[in-house]
């Protein structure tokens, strides 16, 4: 079984995924991730050992970028062709496809491009991003549900339009 120095360190690439789409330049992700795996290992102590360190390493990244967006922003670099992610392979059009989704991604509200991420991506369940992100689980339902409609309208070239309820 490894150690917890090494499940921490194996944890590395799924951060640096998640905190590059999350927050969309190099050069942010890589701080991001930086300054998670300093207070991880700072605080590796107060790790449960049978607990999932990936859930606990995006709790800590979740603070991070909160304390960040309290902050005032320093300028970041615009993505564009040279900083966007990697192209999947395929059909010339995929590239296209691929920065659309990008651009759809970037366009929705951080707390909803969060649990997007971290369901998708990071295929965590409901209930570890619930846990991760300190919130209710039905506050996690209705935020994919949110992103997932605003994604797909965005990427079908219409407006998203909220359901509103009459409540009498």
């Amino acid at each position: 079984m490894p150690n917890s120095r090494d499940q921490l360190l194996a944890c590395i690439p799924r951060l640096r995924r998640y905190a590059r789409a999350l927050v969309g330049d190099r050069a942010g992700a890589d701080d991001l991730v930086q300054d998670t795996v300093e207070r991880g290992w700072g605080r590796l102590a107060s790790w449960e050992g049978g607990s999932d360190m990936r859930a606990w390493l995006f709790s800590i990244m979740h603070n991070l970028r909160i304390d960040q967006a309290r902050r005032p922003s320093v300028p970041t670099e615009a993505l564009n062709e040279e900083t966007s992610m990697a192209l999947a392979p395929g059909s010339p059009s995929s590239g296209l496809e691929l920065r659309d989704m990008e651009t759809a991604l970037r366009a929705l509200p951080e707390e909803q491009r969060e649990i997007l991420l971290l369901v998708a991506l990071e295929e965590m369940s409901y209930d570890d991003v619930a846990q991760t992100l300190k919130i209710p689980i039905g506050t996690v339902m209705s935020r994919l549900s949110r992103a997932r409609e605003k994604m797909r309208a965005n990427m079908e070239g219409r407006a998203y339009i909220a359901p509103l309820k009459v409540v009498k």
